[in-house]
């Protein structure tokens, strides 16, 4: 059967050719328009990247630049002792005198403020003879805090106008003489007592030489206050104890008066490291409109502070303080002060 069928094909095949025929039509499509949307935010990038360190340094440097601070601090002191055998004689004493002075500028654009800080204090102690017996006796020779700010907007070149507020106070109880405390007299002195105000508004011309920098500052209105915390106080005068007021009227803890003033202020230093420094300030407080009022003849306040350092080296200094004050609401004196002291040292300056 197989062979039959293989027989048949073979005829068919060898008979004729087999044929087909493929028709392919064309296709026409109508284009169309894609547009293809982006829905990604874009942002544009800096190169540069934030940096918290290079931040930080950024604000250092603008705060170096906007801020003077100015430190120094002072402990001067000296001791002598002598036995009971010495030849000569002498009484044991010590002294020791602290004294800082802080000073902080600042500046941004057309407005500055300073700020101004200063302390002294000196206890010495010596022998006194008290009731028959010697009696090592401390006692208060200088005693200070001052304290001022006076914020500043420059209007044209070297002026400036703007307000000074300075408080002055002591921090001691101070007495007339060496063993008052002791013998329980009175006091003349304490903190608060006498305590100084004086507030001014006016204008600062600030001479432009680096080599004589003079500040002058000139307020036709200002007010100067004192203060009496401690009624308490008296001074001896001759043989009678006798209230001491400071100026304050009976009855009353302070005083206010309204007038001008004139500030002189000089500060520079010589030498590579600064090693001789003289500091001056000139006040002056004119208590006219009081004056006017209570019918009282005028008397100008005056206040002369001059202070010399000599830097032998970083740590070791000589310092030379000389003070004139005149205040006739007090006493109808001229009360004079000198200093001269040697010491350690120490300062600081980020300028």
């Amino acid at each position: 059967m197989k062979r039959i069928f293989t027989l048949i094909m073979a005829a068919i095949v060898g008979c004729g050719t087999l044929s087909a025929q493929v028709t392919i039509d064309d296709v026409v499509t109508e284009g169309v328009k894609k547009e293809f949307e982006n829905d990604l935010k874009t942002q544009a990038v800096d190169a540069e990247y934030y940096s918290e360190a290079a931040y930080r340094a950024e604000r250092r440097a603008i705060r170096k630049e906007r801020n003077t601070i100015d430190f120094s601090s002072n402990l001067h002191g000296s001791s002598t002792s002598f036995n009971d055998y010495w030849q000569a004689a002498g009484d044991n004493t010590i002294t020791v005198l602290a004294n800082i002075n802080f000073l902080h500028t600042y500046k941004n654009g057309r407005f500055s403020l300073s700020n101004t800080a200063s302390a002294k204090f000196g206890y010495n102690r010596m022998k006194m003879d008290l009731g028959g017996s010697q009696q090592d006796i401390w006692f208060k020779n200088v005693d200070e805090i001052a304290i001022s700010t006076a914020p500043q907007w420059a209007m044209v070149k070297d002026w400036t106008y703007g307000a000074n507020v300075k408080f002055r106070t002591q921090f001691a109880p101070g007495y007339a003489a060496r063993g008052d405390k002791e013998m329980g007299k009175y006091r003349v002195s304490n903190f608060m007592t006498p305590g100084y105000l004086d507030a001014s508004v006016g204008f600062t011309y600030v001479l432009p030489s680096k080599s004589f920098p003079l500040k002058v500052n000139l307020a036709p209105i200002a007010m100067s206050a004192t203060y009496r915390s401690d009624i308490s106080t008296r001074k001896l005068d001759g043989e009678v104890w006798v209230d001491m007021n400071y100026g304050v009227p009976e009855g009353k803890n302070s005083k206010y008066e309204g007038g001008l003033s004139v500030q002189l202020d000089f500060d520079r230093s010589w030498g590579e490291n600064g090693w001789l420094r003289y500091r001056t300030t000139a006040y002056s407080f004119y208590g006219w409109v009081t004056s006017l009022y209570s019918h009282s003849k005028i008397a100008p306040t005056l206040r002369w502070e001059n202070t010399i350092d000599i830097k032998a080296n970083k740590y070791f200094s000589t310092q030379l303080y000389f003070q004139l004050y005149y205040n006739k609401a007090e006493i109808d004196k001229l009360q004079v002060s000198s200093m001269f002291s040697v010491g350690l040292t120490y300062r600081f300056k980020n300028k």
